[in-house]
């Protein structure tokens, strides 16, 4: 018996535990295949994420199965490549829009992270994962490529000869294999995959200022020679002396010692 996918849903909402923390929940049983109602959705949360001051950190999650399982191939047939081309450009955007926000951004995977979803977690800043996660980028098995920053973000993180590897064969990728070439940075138990990625994005909550600094700092010099890079950070890290945190935390740390200060994010 097949089972029908449930209705859409993408939802950005604070915490209950902290309202500085953001919660991205992707919803569409059973395994977040993502539809184009979905590549809407997810647009339209980036496109807040950018607008928010609110959020010092996001967590993005599938759910306790499944990270999302990639786009949804049976609507995909019924495009004619012109539409497909402005359409995927859409999901691109979204993902490109997550990946240069200026909170720290954490995928919490379970289960499937592939194709689209693969992308989604590549656009994070950090990928938490449990032992049972599957991730991959299996879109040459379908005739096409990665259309949604895979061919970019992938051999960034692993190295190009690996990221070939991965992309010309689209075979999935174990829990185990994906940690030892860096697509994911930590394994935990599959139950504790999201609590983990909340506990990671409260540390990062202190200091919002310095830490979208920090962000662009390494983001946006990785792609500059290193002499520009070096005067980037040193532009950078002026900004945050001026900053209202930057003078709190300083004199934060003569006062009262380390790990005093309450940072307001200006």
């Amino acid at each position: 018996m097949t089972t029908s996918p449930g209705p859409a849903k993408v939802r950005l909402e604070p915490h209950p535990a902290d309202e500085r923390l953001a919660v991205l929940r992707i919803e569409r049983p059973p395994v977040n295949a993502l539809d184009q109602q979905m590549w809407d959705l997810l647009d339209e949360a980036a496109a807040e994420l950018h607008r928010s001051s609110a959020y010092r950190a996001v967590v993005i999650s599938g759910g306790a199965k499944h990270f999302a399982a990639g786009a949804d191939v049976k609507e995909m047939l019924d495009l004619d490549p012109e539409e497909f081309g402005r359409r995927n450009r859409v999901l691109q955007r979204a993902f490109h829009t997550l990946a240069t926000a200026p909170q720290i951004t954490i995928a919490a995977i379970n289960g499937y992270a592939l194709g689209g979803g693969c992308e989604l977690a590549l656009a994070a800043d950090i990928r938490i994962a449990g032992n049972r996660a599957v991730l991959g980028l299996p879109e040459i098995t379908l005739g096409i490529i990665p259309g949604s920053g895979g061919t970019q973000r992938l051999p960034r993180l692993v190295g190009h000869s690996k990221a070939k590897d991965l992309i010309f064969s689209g075979r999935p990728v174990g829990a185990e294999e994906a940690l030892a070439i860096g697509l994911v940075d930590q394994l935990v138990a599959d139950d504790e995959v999201y609590d983990t990625a909340v506990a990671k994005a409260l540390s990062f909550t202190s200091g919002p200022f310095a830490l979208n600094c920090a962000k662009q700092a390494i983001d946006r010099g990785s792609e500059l020679p290193l002499t520009e890079g070096l005067q980037m950070e040193a532009d950078l890290i002026t900004r945050c002396f001026a900053s209202e945190d930057g003078r709190h935390g300083l004199r934060s740390f003569v006062e009262n010692g380390p790990r005093k200060a309450d940072f307001q994010g200006r």
